[in-house]
């Protein structure tokens, strides 16, 4: 799915989403990365709902955003209650959602200069 024609200035933006990668302004990614308008974080290992636990909600939360939109796959997979409750206690809020969904929102949110942080969840290349 292309998401994005121009090219804006200033922050980091998805152009393209598929189901085992995304494209990042002009780089293809294919393992599950942390997204805020000014930073990538590369191989988080987090590739599913059920691995978002507390220590990966601390990870996400220092980055300091208002919103993390999680990205679960191909599909919308809620994580662990305790894991969601983690972030809403630091006031920051978190949309769980299917990754063309959270690529779509990040560019809108970051387009409109907010501190957003995309966390999206590719699944692991079989070895």
């Amino acid at each position: 799915m292309q998401l994005s024609h121009e090219l804006p200035q200033g922050y980091l933006f998805f152009r393209a989403c598929a189901p085992d990668a995304v494209t990042l302004v002009d780089r293809v990614l294919t393992q599950s990365f942390l997204l805020a308008p000014d930073r990538l974080i590369e191989n988080w290992p987090v590739d599913s709902a059920a691995q978002f636990d507390l220590a990966a909600a601390e990870t996400v939360a220092a980055l300091n955003p208002e919103v993390v939109l999680l990205g679960t796959g191909a599909r919308q997979v809620f994580p662990s209650r305790e894991a969601q409750v983690a972030l809403r206690r630091r006031r920051i809020g978190i949309e769980v959602m299917d990754n063309a969904a959270a690529c779509r929102t990040y560019n809108l949110l970051a387009g409109e200069g907010r501190r957003v942080v995309a966390a999206i969840m590719l699944p692991r290349a079989p070895l």
